[in-house]
């Protein structure tokens, strides 16, 4: 029996699963954060420390989680073109790239703008900061690869290794508050520590901006598609165009 990810090998099956559920996957997306926002400034207390700078976290929270999965989605997918030569797995690289980014600038400057009132400063060089920093690095890294290669097969390759090569910065982020003494704080344990009236909205945000993540990959994977059989065809057009020349000069 064929798994999910075999069946959506097809891109023209692939295309038609994600228009089917992509509008599904928005909408909820938008009702989560609009619900996670409600609960965050109108029935999440203020912490008796942060004031309403905590409400900062209900971001910065989700967006550094995703900086972090949207690099393991584009590893897992290098991994794929070069191991499996699955026929999406470089669409799947190349549309998670600027999105990943996106939530990785995001986990920056919200935790800039967290950093300014509690830590006295908008930025140190600290463990975690830093190697968030190296990510983001990473990810404009692998765009600027692939974007400075016309041959798209070279592209593809050249940036799946150093994106395999470049996963070893995940663990040094999510280990750096314990192996170094760090400004930033240590991992915070949700059910221990976090009051369940800063847990819920904080989980609620979290799963709206991964469906948030999830429909905008799906929808750059589709424009990358599309983008490629528009190439496709153009090249094809231009070689029959070529072969009736030919023809006609002959």
């Amino acid at each position: 029996m064929q798994t999910l990810t075999q069946r959506l090998a097809n891109p023209t099956r692939f295309m038609a699963f994600s228009r089917a559920i992509l509008p599904w996957l928005a909408a909820a997306s938008v009702l989560l954060i609009a619900y996670a926002m409600y609960l965050v400034f109108f029935v999440a207390p203020p912490d008796y420390q942060q004031g309403e700078t905590v409400k900062i976290m209900y971001i910065h929270v989700p967006s550094a989680w995703l900086a972090l999965g949207g690099y393991a989605i584009i590893a897992m997918s290098s991994f794929g073109l070069l191991v499996f030569r699955h026929p999406l797995a470089d669409v799947s690289a190349k549309a998670a790239a600027p999105i990943g980014a996106a939530f990785t600038l995001a986990a920056l400057i919200t935790g800039s703008l967290w950093g300014k009132p509690m830590w006295g400063t908008y930025w140190v060089w600290d463990a975690r900061l830093t190697s968030v920093l190296m990510l983001f690095f990473l990810y404009l890294g692998l765009i600027a690869l692939r974007s400075s290669l016309e041959d798209e097969a070279l592209a593809s390759k050249l940036t799946a290794v150093l994106a395999l090569v470049g996963v070893s910065v995940l663990p040094i982020i999510k280990f750096s508050v314990d192996w170094w003494n760090t400004l930033h704080q240590p991992s915070t344990g949700f059910t221990s520590t976090v009051d369940a009236s800063m847990r819920t909205p904080l989980l609620i945000s979290a799963a709206g901006f991964l469906l948030l993540f999830i429909a905008l990959h799906l929808k750059a994977m589709q424009n990358e598609i599309m983008r490629r059989r528009v190439k496709a065809m153009r090249v094809a057009e231009v070689e029959r165009g070529d072969r009736l020349m030919s023809a006609g000069a002959e």
